[in-house]
């Protein structure tokens, strides 16, 4: 008997098309480790690897945790979205930035 947590892990890992063994790998996780969260009906996920799979999931602890959510709400996938603005090196941060000039130019 799976958890609702397990439940959201199984639904965004198909939702990407992951493999147990692609979100493992980006999680530096096991596939048994995986499985066991999306399965098992007691399982204690440290914080950092519940991080790890939102930011492969592209969603928010918050949104994995809460078990009425079933979707994330604007300020949380805007959240989501600032935190990967946020990791870009000074390059792409760059790039990014002429990227929304040259868009909002065209207004």
């Amino acid at each position: 008997m799976s958890t609702p947590l397990g439940d959201k892990i199984r639904a965004e890992r198909k939702r990407l098309k992951l493999t147990l063994d692609d979100l493992a790998q980006k999680t530096e996780s096991s596939k048994s480790y995986i499985w066991e969260l999306e399965n098992r009906p007691v399982v204690r996920p440290s914080a950092d690897k519940i991080r790890r799979i939102a930011e492969v999931f592209g969603v928010t602890v918050e949104y994995l945790l809460d078990e009425g959510k079933q979707a994330l709400t604007k300020s949380e996938a805007d959240e989501v979205f600032f935190r990967r603005i946020g990791q870009l090196d000074a390059t792409k941060r760059a790039q990014l930035e002429r990227f929304l000039k040259a868009i909002d130019d065209d207004d």
